[in-house]
């Protein structure tokens, strides 16, 4: 659960924000999307390579230019 302290002087919008992004920061809401449906190991596993090759490919990109 998280808190968040509403600090003297400080609006309700800012605390707003600074839960928004908390919550954000601890992935809940993407780790529900995932478990709404069963994805295959193998599935998993080639969408992590996948992602690993656009990474490596635009850091090798970055460091050309």
């Amino acid at each position: 659960m998280l808190r968040i302290e509403v600090k003297p002087g400080e609006s309700i919008e800012r605390a707003l924000k600074r839960y928004k992004r908390k919550y954000r920061n601890t992935k809940r809401l993407e780790q529900i999307r995932d478990r709404q449906e069963f994805t295959k190991k193998s599935v998993e596993r080639r969408k992590t390579i996948k992602k690993a090759q656009y990474k490596a490919k635009f850091l090798q990109e970055q460091e050309n230019i």
